[in-house]
């Protein structure tokens, strides 16, 4: 039977690249989008290309008062595109960068955070436990900065740092119902995250390639190729883990 995996923040960057590796492992994907609702009805014609199905639906993943409504969506989704109640593999995926000195930022900064990588991320997959298959998968994203430290960003490592606990309470207790639960943290990334720093400013890329083992940044394939990997049958035994695709960065 075809697997179905909800990527959350799937219209751009690392989502989009994850959805589209899953979509070539044969796997059907509910793609979320925040706000650019063409964007994302684009991943889906590049899913439908690749041979899986695919539907695209909004979330705001920082309002948890949305989500009871988003989950009938699925349920309908799952109806209509699959005569089915249940999903296989969800990807927390959603997530923004706030770039700010521990002294500057803002509690409006560091609540916005929040919600969007803890507090939507907790009680999204709490809403959606009832949906997702026994034995299925969720993996969950952190980042290199919660290992090393770079100026400028205490409140979103502060956040990832909170996740890769989280991942593990959600590991053993979702263990008797047989769903692994695992985190990928990031290294520097070529994409529009945070600015686009890496991506678009030379002398960041070349900083961070420097500091690389392998010589380069991270492309979005690099992290969604792992994350479609880790969803294989072949990592089914990988639980609770921390995985750093980072190119050996800072090491």
């Amino acid at each position: 039977m075809t697997k179905i995996a909800l990527v959350t923040g799937a219209s751009r960057g690392l989502g989009k690249s994850t959805a589209l590796n899953l979509a070539k492992k044969g796997v059907d994907v509910i793609v979320t989008y925040h706000r650019n609702a063409e964007e994302a009805k684009n991943v889906v014609a590049e899913i439908e290309q690749l041979g899986a199905k695919a539907v695209a639906l909004q979330l705001d993943t920082a309002n948890i008062k949305t989500f009871d409504g988003f989950v009938g969506q699925i349920q309908q989704s799952l109806q209509d595109q699959w005569q089915t109640d249940r999903f296989d593999f969800l990807v927390n995926n959603a997530g923004i960068g706030v770039y700010a000195s521990f002294a500057d930022t803002t509690e409006e900064d560091f609540d916005h955070l929040m919600n969007i990588h803890v507090k939507g991320v907790f009680f999204l997959t709490q809403k959606l436990l009832p949906l997702i298959n026994d034995g299925g998968r969720i993996v969950n994203l952190s980042s290199g900065l919660t290992r090393l430290t770079l100026p400028g960003y205490a409140a979103y490592a502060t956040m990832k740092g909170a996740m890769e606990t989280l991942t593990k309470y959600m590991a053993k207790e979702l263990g008797a119902r047989r769903i692994a639960v695992n985190i990928v943290a990031l290294g520097a990334i070529e994409t529009d995250f945070g600015g686009g720093g890496v991506r678009d400013n030379p002398e960041v890329n070349q900083y961070f390639a420097s500091q690389t083992a392998l010589g380069r940044v991270g492309l979005p394939d690099d992290i969604g190729g792992a994350i479609a990997s880790l969803l294989s049958e072949d990592n089914k035994w990988v639980n609770a883990q921390r995985i750093e695709v980072s190119g050996g960065q800072s090491i």
